[in-house]
């Protein structure tokens, strides 16, 4: 008895038409949620940002989202700073696109250069 091949849907099953614009909320930030620069990464989760507001933070991706994205040096990112030690530390709860960099700076957000 032969097996037949199953059909798997996933990444592959959706496919934009040619000529279709593709539109994407970008996520902005909200109370005091800063925008900042991956200026290198320390392992285990950890990552010095240069932050928008001028200072260097040691931030973390939180558990509930280590496997959601991957983040290297360069990176724009959306950083939570901690109401304890929040000018030293912080989190990442999201990672900009290449393409959301010049959104953002439409949008009025300054983005620091390392």
């Amino acid at each position: 008895m032969q097996r037949r091949p199953q059909h798997r849907g996933g990444h592959g099953s959706y496919r934009k038409r040619p000529g279709q614009t593709e539109e994407r909320r970008i996520v902005l930030p909200r109370d005091n949620e800063i925008v900042g620069v991956v200026s290198n990464a320390l392992g285990a989760s950890k990552f010095r940002v240069q932050c928008s507001d001028n200072k260097e933070r040691i931030c973390a991706i939180p558990g509930r989202l280590k496997r959601q994205f991957w983040i290297k040096e360069g990176d724009i990112v959306l950083v939570r700073p901690w109401v304890v030690q929040g000018d030293e530390k912080g989190d990442v709860i999201y990672r900009y696109s290449i393409m959301d960099k010049d959104t953002l700076k439409q949008k009025g957000f300054n983005i620091p250069t390392i």
